[in-house]
């Protein structure tokens, strides 16, 4: 896209985002729906059609997507943002009362997740090549999909308490627990993709299947930590609050920048960076040393609120309705949102239930972690660029799984996550009329 294209259609997706947030206000509908619901709307299957003189568009136009990609950018400094929100929530204050719990909860609920939806799909795999002839769901494809089953989408459960002010025991626990499954869904994709390309006609590979996930992980928690104190030490050379939250907003470009780097090789070892475990780390450290630290967040949250607006309608932009038009796609895609569904609601309910958490906790907890979407589309990105896997029926099965999934999750997991911090008390409804507009005396 050339510029005038891409300012058109930035300045798009954020008014109709905000339009749509607005309906979305009226049927008591968190605002993330209403900005992924947008992109939809200005996606290729419906405004991205409309064209403009000049031969500009109105939305995005491409079947392919390469107008969103184009894009691509901006999500990922979004994304940095939203992590760097959440590393805040690991403050050593409240981690004493609840780091014990966060880790078991978080780590049980990934991997059963994982785990009931390998052993579904495993067995769908059978039923389908005893009644069909044909190999529909590889069962590379099946252990692939189970591996992506536990991730967990961050920036959709941050929007949902943002946007009502959640406060209490649920989302305490709820945010730790989203930043920490990044670490474990990485883990287990790692392991069962190694596995599938074992199973596909490869050779098992202990270096790609522990070694660079390890290395990987500990990598973008130590950078991650150098730049947080980086960032805690030249704060104090600043005492303009606008200087101050400049300087946080140039680490976060600059922590994105060095999680972009790919072409890192030590000795045969690829040595990668997570950017959501990077930039949470990044504000976890600048949270727990610096003392303007809670200042400096809630300045950098308003300033990139349009930021996120613009990720989330970019993000129902790239949702790919042609997955409708294979039905043992939808199959598939169903069993698998049952079973994740399931394996993430019984794993953090039966966890939280042994640690003694909260009784709220433990019934809607669950209900909390179904969003799924950047993270899971990272990990099909990778399965499509695999030398070996890049350009089979098992890639492809996997991005129409995932994006059907992603399509369904994403449109209902943030209702499903204000439901439940609303019945668990965290969300308290405002009155009628409170937020009504008040005049300005000057102006009247």
């Amino acid at each position: 896209m050339d510029t005038t294209q891409i300012l058109l259609s930035i300045s798009v997706c954020v008014m109709v985002g905000l339009l749509m947030s607005r309906i979305c206000k009226l049927l008591k509908l968190p605002a993330v729906t209403g900005y992924l619901v947008a992109g939809v709307i200005i996606g290729c299957f419906c405004l991205g059609q409309v064209t403009l003189p000049g031969g500009y568009h109105l939305g995005f136009a491409s079947k392919d997507f390469a107008d969103v990609e184009a894009l691509g950018i901006l999500s990922e400094i979004a994304l940095g943002f939203i992590a760097f929100s959440i590393g805040s929530e690991f403050k050593m204050s409240d981690l004493k009362k609840t780091g014990k719990k966060v880790a078991i909860v978080g780590c049980v609920q990934a991997v059963v997740a994982s785990a009931v939806v390998c052993g579904a799909l495993i067995g769908l795999h059978y039923v389908l090549l005893a009644i069909t002839g044909n190999d529909i769901l590889p069962l590379p494809a099946a252990l692939i999909l189970g591996a992506i089953a536990s991730a967990t989408a961050p920036a959709a459960t941050l929007m949902v308490v943002r946007q009502y002010k959640s406060k209490g025991p649920l989302t305490d626990m709820l945010l730790p627990i989203v930043a920490l499954d990044d670490a474990v869904g990485l883990m287990i994709f790692a392991i069962l993709m190694g596995i599938a390309k074992a199973i596909g006609g490869g050779t098992p590979n202990v270096t790609s299947i522990v070694v660079e996930p390890l290395i990987e992980i500990v990598a973008s928690l130590l950078i991650g930590a150098l730049l947080g104190l980086i960032l805690s030490e030249l704060e104090k050379l600043f005492h303009s609050n606008s200087n101050r939250l400049s300087l946080v907003i140039a680490f976060v470009f600059i922590t994105v920048a060095i999680t972009a780097l790919k072409n890192i090789h030590i000795g045969g070892v690829h040595i990668g960076f997570s950017s959501l475990l990077t930039c949470m780390m990044c504000g976890t450290i600048f949270c727990n040393v610096c003392e303007c630290s809670d200042e400096m967040m809630s300045r950098a949250d308003g300033w990139t609120k349009p930021l996120l607006i613009l990720f989330f309608v970019v993000s129902g932009a790239e949702l790919d309705l042609s997955v409708f038009l294979n039905p043992w796609c939808i199959l598939i895609g169903v069993v698998y949102i049952l079973f994740r569904s399931a394996g993430k609601y019984f794993g953090a309910r039966y966890s939280s239930q042994l640690t003694g958490c909260d009784k709220h906790i433990v019934d809607y907890l669950g209900v909390t972690l179904l969003p799924q979407a950047g993270v899971a589309l990272g990990m099909v990105s990778t399965v499509a660029g695999d030398e070996m896997l890049g350009g089979t029926t098992i890639a492809s099965t996997v991005r129409f799984v995932i994006l059907f999934s992603v399509l369904v999750y994403e449109i209902v997991g943030p209702v499903l996550t204000k439901w439940a911090l609303t019945k668990a008390g965290d969300i308290t409804p405002k009155p009628h009329g409170h937020t009504r507009r008040v005049k300005n005396p000057e102006h009247q």
